[in-house]
């Protein structure tokens, strides 16, 4: 009898904050995969509202539950380096990419040509954002958070919570 392999995807992203975008990609992903890695990029470049350990709390908060039910195993992690070789890493052999639009689709269409070139074990699926959440970016969220806006239609209430709670300690500081 044929063991069945074990699909693992890899959904790399900051993640700060994750927003409804980010669960609709994530939910649809859980579908298609066993299991679920999602990777927050650290870039020592640029410093993140949320913290690495806040961002993976509030991910399995919103995602545990969700991939439990569906019998789906997901697992946070981190990297600083290239995605494919964060990948190989997790034994994942699809990157899943969320596009927002064509603007989305032309920097991963080149994406997926030097990750293929790099790593042709790993392929890259590609969906489409929901049209609900398509305008939706962590960018955004923050920028009208900071601005001490409405941000509870594009993010889970404790994601909302989280993030003004940060920008209270930054406001402190």
């Amino acid at each position: 009898m044929a063991v069945k392999k074990l699909r693992t995807g890899l959904y790399p992203g900051t993640f700060d904050p994750m927003t409804n975008g980010h669960i609709d990609i994530i939910r649809r992903s859980l579908s298609l995969v066993d299991h679920l890695v999602i990777a927050m990029g650290i870039n020592a470049s640029k410093a993140p509202l949320l913290t690495f350990d806040e961002r993976v709390a509030l991910i399995e908060a919103e995602i545990g539950p969700m991939a439990k039910k569906l019998g789906a195993k997901i697992s946070t992690t981190s990297f600083s380096g290239l995605v494919v070789d964060a990948a190989d890493a997790h034994g994942a052999n699809v990157i899943i990419r969320g596009l927002r639009g064509s603007v989305d689709y032309e920097y991963e269409a080149q994406m997926v040509g030097m990750n293929r070139i790099m790593n042709p074990k790993v392929e890259t699926v590609f969906l489409s954002a929901s049209p609900e959440t398509q305008f939706i970016s962590s960018t955004l969220v923050r920028q009208i958070a900071g601005m001490g806006g409405d941000i509870s239609k594009f993010v889970p209430k404790r994601v909302e919570k989280k993030i003004f709670s940060a920008l209270a300690k930054l406001k402190k500081s």
